[in-house]
């Protein structure tokens, strides 16, 4: 038989998120997470980071509470546009390495064909 804290929720590894990290993945404002708070739909822990205070809510509480008010396809759409914007990303990195490799190319074959 094991034994589970009640505040084990609180303890895992990404079950939590600050306040400013749930308004910027969540798109929710800081009146909408306090209002939540203030209506038992959202537990939080006040913690400090070098003396700056930030809230700790429970990461399914806030996707529970951004379904509530925004339907069940916010977040698949959020997620799926992040991912697009990521993929976005690499592949501009990715362009600008093959450029790079293959002017390093140009060179090494001009350098090749000298010794020739």
């Amino acid at each position: 038989m094991t034994f589970e804290k009640p505040d084990s929720d609180w303890t895992k590894k990404g079950n939590t998120l600050s306040d400013k990290s749930a308004r910027k993945e969540f798109g929710l404002t800081q009146e909408e997470i306090i209002e939540a708070i203030k209506a038992d739909k959202l537990q939080y822990r006040q913690n400090n980071v070098f003396g700056n205070p930030y809230l700790r809510l429970l990461r399914n509480e806030v996707e529970a509470l951004v379904n509530d008010k925004y339907g069940s396809n916010y977040l698949k759409k959020k997620q799926l546009k992040k991912e697009l914007a990521q993929t976005k990303r690499d592949l501009k990195k990715l362009k600008t390495q093959i450029n790079s490799l293959e002017k390093r190319k140009a060179e090494l074959q001009a350098s090749l064909d000298e010794y020739e």
